[in-house]
């Protein structure tokens, strides 16, 4: 018999990375993706893997338990890799329940099912908890970062939330003895990337010759990490993590978003045949948001070090190789920028 793995937020821009690398490779898995198919969630995203024998989709919101416990039953999975979140910023301040609902709430349904189904035996199960650097809080521009030691410190909804989910599974652990592990990733790009997040947008207004909003004066930093080498990663701790730790996930890859900006627009002049540096008076300033984190940067130095991962791209290559996707598949763009695909799903699922 398969082994079933459910992968939570398989439709949505990481998990379809991480669906799509478990269902090629394992063929001795069956994968089971459970997602809610909200506004970032999209099938087409699996449309290469979606009728392969070792893949299912349930159309399930983990915040409704008794729907998440018939399907634990169901499938008697050994295995969890919970990527199912709210995940922008912008949006929690406006919302936060939301982000409380599916972040919080959402993981302890899950993990009160794992603990009910496998019931202290725990051999070969493991509950994967993927997160963000955003539970730390922010850097100064010191040269510091962030180890799996660093104090929690959120400062928005969205990493409120995410660090009270990273909480709840380390108590399951020390309660009852949950085999977890968590991961703490730093922002991700590369295709198939929702186009209201930077990179993303930046790319469709650019091509558009929409502005493009830029917060306050470009000067916070990120460690931008290529989502095929976070899925791959994934892999590796969900194998060879040690139960009950944490791993910092980084691409060593820092960039203020003036700059990363200013790169993408040179990236874009190239492949659209503009004039070099017409792109780059689509940049706008724009009020910076409330409780904009300055920096976030990973020490990645113990996930090298005890399960010799590293990132496998430079930004630049990364960058365009992202840059060629979009351009390649503007359909995907305007499906998802319509909303048509989310009027497809509600009917399909009615």
């Amino acid at each position: 018999m398969k082994k079933h793995i459910f992968i939570t937020g398989g439709a949505g821009f990481i998990g379809s990375h991480v669906v799509r690398l478990f269902v090629d490779k394992y063929a001795d898995y069956q994968i089971v993706n459970l997602d809610a198919l909200t506004y970032a969630g999209n099938l087409e995203n699996l449309k290469d893997v979606a009728e392969k024998p070792n893949y299912i989709f349930e159309k399930v919101d983990i915040t409704d338990y008794e729907k998440v416990d018939f399907l634990f039953k169901k499938y008697q999975p050994c295995g969890v890799i919970h990527l199912a979140a709210e995940s922008h910023v912008d949006r929690s301040i406006t919302d936060p329940f939301v982000f409380i609902r599916t972040n919080v709430l959402g993981t302890c349904n899950l993990l009160h099912c794992a603990k009910e189904l496998w019931k202290g035996d725990f051999d070969g199960k493991r509950f994967y908890h993927v997160s963000t650097d955003e539970v730390y809080g922010a850097l100064e521009n010191d040269g510091t970062f962030f180890t799996e030691e660093t104090k929690y410190q959120p400062h928005s909804p969205y990493s409120a939330s995410k660090a009270g989910s990273d909480h709840f599974v380390r108590a399951y652990h020390d309660t009852y003895g949950l085999p977890i592990v968590i991961s703490n990733c730093s922002n991700n790009y590369g295709s198939h990337h929702f186009p209201e997040k930077l990179i993303p947008l930046a790319i469709n207004n650019i091509k558009l010759k929409r502005s493009i909003p830029i917060y306050g004066k470009g000067e916070n930093v990120r460690d931008w990490l290529f989502v095929d080498d976070h899925a791959a990663v994934i892999d590796v701790i969900f194998h060879n993590g040690k139960n009950g730790d944490t791993y910092n996930i980084g691409g060593n890859n820092e960039w203020t978003n003036i700059d990363l900006i200013r790169l993408l627009c040179k990236i874009m002049d190239k492949k659209l045949g503009r004039t070099e540096g017409e792109s780059e008076k689509l940049i706008t300033f724009v009020t910076d948001r409330a409780g904009h984190d300055l920096r976030y940067a990973i020490n990645s130095q113990k996930l090298q070090k005890e399960l010799g991962w590293k990132p496998s791209l430079q930004f630049e290559e990364g960058l365009e190789k992202t840059v060629d996707w979009y351009l390649a598949n503007e359909k995907w763009v305007e499906n998802v920028t319509s909303g048509e695909y989310q009027k497809y799903y509600k009917k399909m699922y009615s």
